[in-house]
């Protein structure tokens, strides 16, 4: 079970994660705790934690490769934390349920856009078509402020 925050009610862990047919994510990777969701919302705000927050260690993570790890710490950003957990949080409804269901749809996202590799580069030359086209215009730019400087 996770530590208890200062706010909020913690819980263990969630159900396994399907990202794709050949990816599960198992539950032992994946902990969740409902804290107070902040803004408009009346009494409902004060009184019932709906927001979620889902934790994913990536850094630890046995089902990752190490490509795809660097590819989603890189892909994350500010929601990676000091020790390499991945923070995702929702608070769109009111129901934790509902906002549960949808960071870990995040998630899963997440993680199948850092299966793929990005593509490698392959370096082109410009055509000798548009290489005159640039030079055609050169000539007539510098010709253009030629002609505004006037002759003596």
């Amino acid at each position: 079970m996770a530590e208890r925050p200062e706010f909020g009610h913690a819980r263990a862990a969630v159900a396994h994660l399907v990202v794709s047919p050949g990816l599960v994510l198992p539950d032992q990777e994946l902990s969740w705790v409902a804290v107070r969701s902040s803004g408009p919302g009346g009494q409902n705000v004060n009184k019932v934690s709906t927001k979620v927050e889902l934790r994913f260690d990536v850094v630890q993570s046995a089902v990752l490769s190490d490509g795809v790890k660097s590819r989603l710490l890189a892909s994350a950003g500010k929601r990676i934390d000091a020790t390499g957990c991945l923070i995702l949080t929702c608070d769109v409804t009111r129901s934790q349920t509902q906002n549960l269901e949808l960071v870990r749809s995040k998630l899963a996202a997440m993680v199948l856009s850092a299966l793929t590799p990005p593509r490698k580069r392959r370096p082109t030359r410009p055509t000798k078509a548009s290489n005159q086209r640039r030079l055609t215009q050169k000539s007539m730019t510098s010709q253009k402020k030629a002609d505004r400087r006037g002759g003596d």
